[in-house]
């Protein structure tokens, strides 16, 4: 059987120098072969120490038992700020909090089943479209296509045209492209003129391209909200009758001051919610096909799912409760996301002198945690370089799935999209499996790179053939 791709590490850790002057392509070319069997470990940069953490116990204090003491990493925030603003994504504290508990609301299960439709409809178009894709041709553009229109129509009820997305997407693709090189200027105590050379002001217009384009769909609707809160009849007819995520965010009120979000808060979640619902969705999507297609049988056994769940449909159609029924279609992503976790490290910072393991962590120190490393770890899981979705069905895991699984984050912060981005996932994949047997194109094979987010750096070269060509 193949073994799944992923970069080769080295052999020995590279110095700093080495790694910021040959390793800034990709963050997976930093690690080395103990990288996969550490729990912890210590990295001395200028002028502060970061600390990896992958042992379970220790996560979760970081992230479930102790976030006060271990908020977002402020680098981050600064380096994200152009695009998502002061956004749950990077905020802390009581202002994280209050704006969590407003946007809960928009994401109960209740809400992600009422936009199914929505997403339905962004799922038709692309099987209209996929009947034109060529033989090898890369999969990943449509799968950064479907996700972003998906996000446009349940988000802001906007069919996302194919101009629009152009601007956009090559927009974020520059903004992704240039961050890791910011934050490793950071890192490294550059001094800020070199952090604001030419690089970094196309980053921060790509960042301005994306934010105005959600400015233009969301301001006649935000406009709206605020003559329905004035007492316009008809404004708060139609904001009542909107079904939409963004209809939601426009009314949701701070629990104590009862006070709307602002403008630039809603640009502000929605850039967020873009990013976070798009990129990610897209890069797991992409690597769920890579896998099913290096798995014939695995393939087959998926499709054969599909059609017998849909066989039980009085309509032959997919619906919320028909992709409930479909477990390896679920954990076919599942194992995607475990194998290429979307965000490879998620990034907080030490508040206080605190001791873990055998290190005494300073005030201010940086804390990585990574789900890419952890998900591969030997001592947390059998097999943990290959495929296997029926791993998320086992009674004999290694590990539970609580202490060694994060794609979506853990504790209080873990990803408020998680369940719409696992029904859109079981929707895409649903429907390409009823439509077509695929594999990847002769002597392709995919090269991971890790940036904002773990995509492939060609490409995926994909065939196609249609079902009742076969």
């Amino acid at each position: 059987m193949p073994c799944p791709v992923f970069p080769k590490p080295a052999k020995s850790k590279a110095s700093l120098w080495k790694v910021f002057f040959t390793k800034r392509h990709s963050w997976l070319d930093a690690l080395y072969e103990r990288s996969y069997s550490m729990k912890m470990g210590e990295y001395k940069l200028p002028g502060f120490r970061l600390y990896m953490v992958n042992q379970p116990d220790l996560v979760r204090r970081i992230m479930v038992q102790d976030i006060a003491n271990f908020p977002k990493n402020q680098l981050l925030g600064e380096i994200l700020e152009p695009l998502l603003g002061e956004s749950i994504f990077t905020t802390n504290g009581e202002q994280w909090q209050k704006q969590r508990n407003m946007l809960d609301p928009a994401f109960k299960h209740t809400r992600v089943q009422q936009v199914f439709g929505l997403m339905q409809a962004a799922v038709n178009d692309m099987s209209a479209r996929l009947t034109q894709h060529q033989p090898g041709q890369d999969i990943d553009p449509e799968m950064t296509f479907i996700t972003a229109d998906i996000i446009f129509r349940t988000i802001m009820s906007t069919q996302l045209q194919p101009a629009q997305a152009e601007q956009i997407l090559a927009a974020f693709v520059h903004f992704q492209a240039e961050s890791p090189k910011l934050a490793l200027l950071k890192m490294f105590r550059f001094p800020q003129f070199m952090q604001r050379g030419r690089s970094e002001r196309k980053r921060i217009s790509a960042a301005k391209d994306i934010r105005r384009a959600i400015e233009e769909i969301v301001t006649p609707r935000y406009q709206q909200a605020q003559a329905a809160r004035q007492g316009c009849p008809q404004s708060q007819t139609a904001l009542a009758e909107q079904q939409d995520i963004l209809s939601s965010l426009l009314q949701a009120t701070d629990g104590d001051t009862q006070a709307p979000f602002s403008f630039n808060e809603i640009i502000d979640q929605i850039s967020m919610l873009f990013l976070a619902g798009h990129e990610t969705t897209a890069s797991s999507l992409t690597w769920s096909l890579y896998l099913l297609a290096l798995y014939p049988e695995i393939q087959q056994q998926a499709r054969a799912e599909v059609q017998a769940v849909l066989a039980e449909q009085d309509d032959q159609a997919m619906s919320v409760q028909a992709l409930r029924k479909m477990i390896l279609v679920r954990d076919t992503f599942r194992e995607a996301l475990r194998l290429y976790p979307p965000v490879g490290f998620l990034s907080r910072e030490c508040t206080h002198a605190t001791q873990m393991r055998d290190k005494n962590m300073p005030a201010g120190s940086s804390v990585m945690i990574s789900p890419w490393l952890i998900h591969r770890h030997q001592d947390f899981w059998d097999n943990p370089h290959g495929f296997d979705p029926g791993r998320f069905t086992s009674k004999n895991l290694k590990t539970p799935l609580s202490k060694s699984y994060l794609p979506f984050g853990a504790g209080p912060r873990v990803c408020i999209g998680a369940t719409f981005a696992q029904q859109e996932a079981s929707l895409i994949l649903a429907t390409i499996l009823k439509d077509y047997h695929f594999a990847l194109a002769d002597g392709f094979v995919p090269e991971p790179v890790g940036k904002l987010t773990i995509r492939s750096q060609n490409g995926m070269s994909i065939v196609l053939t249609p079902i009742n060509k076969t």
